[in-house]
């Protein structure tokens, strides 16, 4: 099956917990789908329809650091400026609050839209991953063959829930899935496996009988003997599909 294969890298990121409004604002370790959505959008320029999109992905960072930021809370004074409806005099406080960074961050993202290489080589708008100042830069964008195997390694990566009974490692955690533009960009959750640490596919547990078999990256680094292995995601649809070739395509 042909993919389209992303590597994006910058020098600073944050995916902030959605649910933080003062104080402190944490970081998740790696891009929710819903910041994946609005990736693919800035590139092509549009909200573009979701059903039908699968990706996966790989992401890595090489620190984690605590930077201290401003917001300046501001309230109109009393009386205006004469002739005009503004204040004479703009008050308010700042309110400093620790926020977690990632240090340089690197992310290989796989979509089923080889058809969008041109839109990626020459991006619509300013490639960022989070926060709109943190500007990054696409290394490399190709379209790739993936292949099946009976083997393969999983991480640095984000799971469905329903692997947390297969996996001896990972963190189930919800996160933002998919932001409705249509609806006041009202949000969907989503609970997901964050996996950091390595997992050979024979390590994991396996139910319902019958051969496994995944898809993996040949161009990925080989650990004893096999790839990295790729499952794939969906915006809208059940997440609980089965990730196989044949599902993704279309």
């Amino acid at each position: 099956m042909q993919v389209l294969k992303v590597v994006v890298e910058g020098v600073t990121t944050s995916f902030r917990y959605p649910h933080f409004v003062q104080g402190v604002q944490p970081t998740f370790e790696m891009p929710p789908p819903a910041t994946i959505y609005g990736h693919m959008c800035s590139a092509l320029g549009e909200w573009v329809e979701p059903r039908g999109i699968a990706f996966a992905y790989h992401f890595t960072y090489q620190g984690r650091v605590d930077d201290v930021e401003h917001i300046h809370v501001l309230a109109a004074s009393s009386g205006k400026l004469p002739g005009t409806k503004l204040p004479k005099v703009l008050e308010g406080n700042i309110n400093p609050f620790k926020r977690s960074l990632l240090f340089q961050p690197r992310l290989t993202l796989y979509i089923n839209r080889p058809e969008w290489l041109p839109a990626f080589r020459s991006p619509r708008y300013a490639v960022v991953l989070g926060r709109s100042q943190d500007l990054c830069a696409y290394t490399q964008v190709e379209v790739i063959n993936l292949l099946e195997a009976n083997e393969a390694y999983f991480e640095h990566t984000l799971l469905p829930y329903r692997m947390a009974t297969q996996m001896r490692a990972g963190v189930v955690l919800a996160m933002p899935r998919y932001l409705d533009t249509s609806r006041n960009r009202a949000p969907t959750f989503e609970r997901y496996l964050l996996l950091q640490e390595r997992v050979q596919s024979q390590e994991m547990l396996q139910f319902g009988g019958g051969k496994q078999t995944y898809v993996v990256d040949p161009q990925s680094p080989a650990h004893s003997g096999v790839q990295r292995g790729l499952v794939f995601h969906r915006f809208v649809e059940d997440n609980d599909a089965t990730s196989s070739m044949a599902s993704l395509v279309g």
